[in-house]
């Protein structure tokens, strides 16, 4: 099973190296006009700022699109170090910004490396994680006798009950990672002595899921 972990949320950490301020801000982006929206937006909240140095990865594995800007620090000092962390991360659709207020001490090339980076991993040690799973949604018609076994064999494997009809009988749909199906509607079946079985109505390859 392929499981993509992205930010969760938006997250906002700030250090500070030699009196210069380096506050890094993250969010989940899924475009690149969404990490470009993002980069706008703090460009605009942080217009006072000596520098405001982006980073994105969009996508994962193979099909990364990656972005960075130095924005005017000295070459490779900046957008690059930022970059190179979030590559390093783990993490897929993600969009940084590291703002920096100069504070009167020039850091040289090593310690805007340093700083950089260091501002970009002090964000992503505070950031929630989501992660992208393929998932199925799943109709299971079943007695109210067997509605209290078959909730808990769904919790067994993970589904999140989206939608409860109580009719005549009980009509329930199921979202489940999708690798978890096939075990499921097993058990399901020798619960029912082979009578029903979970029928799948709808795929999404890119559920997200907070862990």
């Amino acid at each position: 099973m392929i499981h993509h972990l992205i930010p969760a949320e938006r997250s906002r950490a700030e250090i500070i190296v030699v009196n210069s301020r380096f506050i890094a801000s993250v969010s989940p982006a899924f475009s690149v006009e969404e990490a470009r929206s993002f980069i706008y937006e703090i460009k605009n909240e942080f217009s006072d700022a000596s520098h405001n140095v982006p980073a994105f990865l969009i996508g994962h594995g193979a099909s990364v699109t990656a972005h960075c800007s130095d924005d005017g620090e000295p070459a490779g000092t900046a957008g690059r170090p930022a970059l190179t962390v979030l590559q390093g991360s783990g993490l897929g659709d993600i969009c940084v910004v590291v703002t920096r207020y100069f504070g009167g001490t020039k850091l040289g090339t090593g310690g805007l490396v340093r700083a950089y980076t260091d501002a970009v991993k002090s964000v992503l040690a505070i950031l929630p994680h989501a992660e992208k799973v393929p998932t199925h949604q799943v109709m299971v018609v079943i007695s109210y006798g067997l509605f209290e076994q078959t909730r808990l064999l769904i919790q067994k494997y993970k589904g999140l009950i989206l939608d409860e009809d109580f009719g005549a009988d009980v009509t329930l749909t199921v979202q489940f990672i999708q690798d978890y199906v096939q075990n499921f509607n097993q058990e399901l079946s020798e619960l029912t002595r082979g009578q029903i079985q979970g029928i799948i109505i709808d795929s999404n390859p890119e559920t997200i899921f907070r862990i």
